[in-house]
């Protein structure tokens, strides 16, 4: 492990979502610790996008964006909220130059599927039908993620793709969560890892799937056609259960033909990119960063 990143393993909460609740106060906890991003180069503002029920979003808009993000945070499928990725929607917007849509959607296991992912095509649709609003050209329009966000924005693309919506011209998928089973080697093998383990992620899928079946829309890795999907950008942690199913993805695009560039980042661990000190960390939150500039401008 990077040794920058091992100093901090001791400060981080037991990997346990068995309590939603007292797992979203250890996250709020960690986010607010978060040194607070500079926002004088963009407009930041909260709204509320019409739905049943109505979706919060949190709108980042650098001057001159060129193209826009529907970003969709972390946590499990059971924690996160706007204000914990705060420190991660500015810095992709400062970093990209693009319009960040943050999505507030539904928490499992309250909501189970399909409610977080109703909630992110609603802010999709509503986003494609507000771009002059918005400030950005309505055919640049990315989605992306963190983790179980990253998840929910690789089956918004199959969705948009199979319901003929908004056309997505790329996918940010940062050590997304793409796969129900545990049958990959890091899901058998990682059992102990920092911030996510084996059981963590198991209990992720049964607060979200709240004891249905797995469909592509909910782990997009048992999807049988990739064809025709945005290009992507995927990004892994050596030491992360969602690594080689993440690959597989990867792969699997790739052999669908659809455009990727993958990222294994070595000697890190499930979100230890929120630990900024670490030169590792400001190197893979810049690269999200050129990426997305990078996929809007293709």
């Amino acid at each position: 492990m990077d040794p920058e990143l091992e100093a901090f393993i001791p400060l981080f909460p037991a990997a346990d979502l068995d309590d939603p609740v007292a797992a979203r106060k250890n996250l709020s906890e960690l986010a607010a610790a978060v040194p607070a991003p500079d926002t004088g180069a963009m407009d930041v503002e909260d709204r509320t996008v019409p739905a049943d029920p109505a979706v919060p979003v949190r709108i980042y808009r650098p001057h001159q964006a060129q193209g826009a993000i529907i970003w969709l945070h972390g946590g499990g499928f059971v924690m996160g909220d706007l204000d914990t990725e705060h420190p991660w929607a500015a810095r992709l917007a400062d970093l990209s130059g693009a319009v960040v849509v943050s999505v507030g959607y539904r928490l499992a296991p309250e909501d189970p599927f399909p409610a977080a992912l109703d909630d992110a095509y609603a802010v999709l649709t509503w986003a494609a039908g507000h771009a002059a609003e918005l400030g950005f050209d309505p055919e640049r329009i990315a989605v992306g993620g963190h983790s179980a966000g990253g998840g929910l924005a690789a089956a918004l693309a199959l969705r948009a793709r199979d319901e003929q919506g908004p056309a997505i011209c790329f996918q940010l998928l940062n050590q997304p969560g793409l796969d129900d089973r545990q049958e990959t080697w890091s899901r058998r093998n990682f059992t102990d890892t920092p911030w996510m383990t084996r059981d963590k992620a198991a209990a992720a899928w049964r607060h979200y799937l709240g004891g249905a079946s797995a469909t592509p829309y909910a782990a997009p890795a048992r999807a049988a056609d990739l064809s025709g999907l945005p290009p992507a950008y995927l990004a892994t942690a050596e030491l992360c259960p969602n690594r080689d199913e993440d690959i597989a993805y990867a792969l699997r695009l790739l052999q669908a033909g659809v455009s990727v560039e993958l990222h294994q980042w070595p000697g890190t661990f499930h979100g230890s990119q929120a630990i900024l000190s670490a030169e590792v960390s400001r190197r893979q939150i810049a690269e999200l960063g050129a990426a997305l500039r990078r996929g809007l401008a293709a």
